[in-house]
């Protein structure tokens, strides 16, 4: 069990054990020792998950343009069913914590319930009529930890080639959120899950910018 020990480093040491724990990790995948799969997020990252128990993960979060990404098909403005605890690797990324009011009558966006299973997402809407407003926007930088409770509505932009190290503890019946376009329907979205090749690849992009910059 990763999570306790990486959470308890985050807020006490992160400056040095977070980035070699991470790139030890990432080099047992890159040379193929890890059955960890690679998939493609549509929020437009890749993720790498190192750890899944019970309502805890622990996953490596990365935007670059050496791997290909996907592109939502609502927003990218989304709200998690989970705690999020984050320490940025390297980069810098630029985090708009959004509001949403309640608007049936001059509604702006559509809430939508996004159930994510095997097969991928399930995007489901919803009748909740809003106004979504940036209120505040926040930059993190590499060595910074950052944290997201459950239920709030945000938008997470990189500044360039980052990675994160993504700790999340899950509400057990919550659901994950996003905003869509008012007349967007039901739909599925297939999450792209890298092979091993890429899988390697992308472990060692970040592996390799590690050791650059640490």
């Amino acid at each position: 069990m990763f999570y306790d020990a990486l959470h308890r480093a985050m807020r006490e040491e992160a400056g040095t054990a977070l980035p070699r724990w991470t790139v030890d990790a990432l080099s047992e995948v890159a040379e193929g020792r890890s059955e960890v799969a690679a998939v493609g997020h549509p929020l437009g990252f890749v993720c790498l998950p190192l750890e899944r128990a019970g309502q805890q993960g622990v996953c490596v979060h990365v935007w670059s343009d050496k791997l290909i990404s996907a592109d939502p098909t609502t927003s990218a403005t989304h709200a998690h069913s989970w705690d999020l605890t984050s320490y940025v690797l390297y980069g810098t990324l630029r985090n708009d914590l959004v509001g949403v009011v309640d608007a049936p009558e001059e509604p702006t966006h559509r809430v939508f319930e996004v159930c994510s299973g095997a097969e991928g997402d399930e995007i489901r809407r919803t009748p909740w009529l809003v106004r979504r407003r940036t209120e505040v926007s926040e930059l993190h930088e590499r060595g910074e930890v950052y944290s997201l409770p459950a239920g709030v509505f945000h938008e997470t932009v990189p500044q360039g080639e980052t990675a994160t190290l993504a700790l999340g503890r899950g509400h057990p019946g919550a659901v994950d959120l996003t905003l869509g376009s008012l007349d967007t329907g039901d739909h599925r979205v297939r999450r792209q899950r890298y092979g091993g090749e890429e899988t390697a690849f992308a472990a060692s992009v970040v592996a390799e910018k590690l050791v650059q910059v640490h």
